[in-house]
């Protein structure tokens, strides 16, 4: 072999495996970002008085600063995901945590998941029934065991073990959502409403999530919720699975999701967005609009999302008549919304 030529192809290949290296990198940060939202079981505009609109804002608010204590003191994008979504778990407005909504059996079942976009390790809970925030046990899931998804009394027993704090059934019942499970239960008895009695899909659907950029560029995800108000014990939504409701990955974005869950595990709605960043090189705003209003629209769903790649852009988009939402960034812009105007 001519030395030259030998010495061409060791180039080459240094060159290429140098390529491939920057390829991996996470893309250069833009700053930190976090973004939030409280699900898309919004009051109609007629309905939401200005009290209530205070409680929901102020409630966006203190998770979005939650998040912010993380990531502006370099801490990583799955420690403010955690306490972003920590804050709407235990609040009583949002269908998630404290407040969630019941099954048809009048008891909370919480799910919840979280991904992290530097490694594509996740975890999740489903139909827990006693831990007070069921995405902390979605990050223990992640962190110590080998497995992705946990469900129902095992789920809650690992909980436990790991020093998770567990309540009583009864802390996460409210009177409204006491009242919501008889209204709609009395409905579909006398066949009054389509839909086995919820008249808007919105009126029973609901979930909390949020992700986040830190300042090393690595993007994470976490949804919780307490699913569909009267569904069946047992059912699992898309909150607890890794692609359909939540998704992150460095190379592509983050997402977390709301709506119908059927409809998202349907359609791997947050994998698709990913999907539709990577293999086809879409940008994220039009990434996340054609699965939320293309995709779940077609398929009649009422759905939202939110999503956030690694150069700070973000995408909220939603086919109902709102969606709680907030963001904040690491040069002081914050935003706080429910409607579209």
């Amino acid at each position: 072999m001519k030395p030259w030529i030998f010495v061409g192809g060791v180039l080459s290949l240094l060159l290429a495996s140098l390529n491939h290296a920057r390829a991996a990198e996470p893309p250069a940060s833009a700053g930190w970002v976090l973004v939030i939202h409280g699900g898309v079981g919004v009051p109609s505009r007629d309905e939401l008085t200005p009290a209530k609109e205070a409680a929901y804002r102020e409630a966006l608010g203190q998770a979005l600063q939650a998040g912010e204590a993380v990531l502006s003191a370099d801490g990583t994008s799955l420690d403010a995901v955690v306490a972003a979504v920590q804050v709407l778990e235990d609040s009583p407005l949002f269908n998630a945590g404290k407040g969630a909504a019941l099954n048809h059996e009048g008891v909370a079942e919480l799910d919840a998941s979280i991904m992290d976009g530097s490694n594509l390790k996740a975890g999740a809970v489903a139909a827990v029934r006693r831990v007070k925030n069921p995405i902390e046990a979605a990050r223990r899931v992640m962190d110590n065991t080998p497995h992705v998804l946990l469900v129902g009394p095992g789920a809650d027993a690992f909980a436990q073990q790991r020093g998770l704090q567990l309540m009583p059934p009864e802390y996460f019942i409210t009177e409204e959502r006491r009242k919501q499970l008889e209204e709609i239960q009395r409905a579909a008895k006398e066949r009054k409403r389509a839909d086995n009695g919820s008249g808007r899909v919105a009126d029973r659907v609901g979930t909390v999530g949020a992700v986040a950029l830190d300042k090393h560029g690595n993007l994470a995800a976490g949804t919780s919720t307490g699913g569909l108000a009267d569904k069946l014990p047992g059912r699992v939504g898309d909150s607890a699975v890794i692609g359909a409701g939540t998704y992150a990955n460095n190379a592509t974005c983050a997402v977390s999701g709301t709506g119908q869950g059927e409809f998202f595990i349907r359609a791997s709605a947050a994998r698709d967005i990913a999907a539709l960043v990577e293999y086809k090189k879409v940008p994220l705003k039009e990434a996340a609009d054609t699965v939320v209003m293309k995709t779940l629209t077609d398929m009649k769903a009422e759905a939202g999302i939110i999503a956030l790649d690694g150069r700070g852009n973000v995408a909220t988009p939603y086919n109902t008549e709102g969606m709680f939402r907030g963001s904040i960034r690491s040069d002081g812009q914050r935003i706080i919304a429910i409607y579209d105007k």
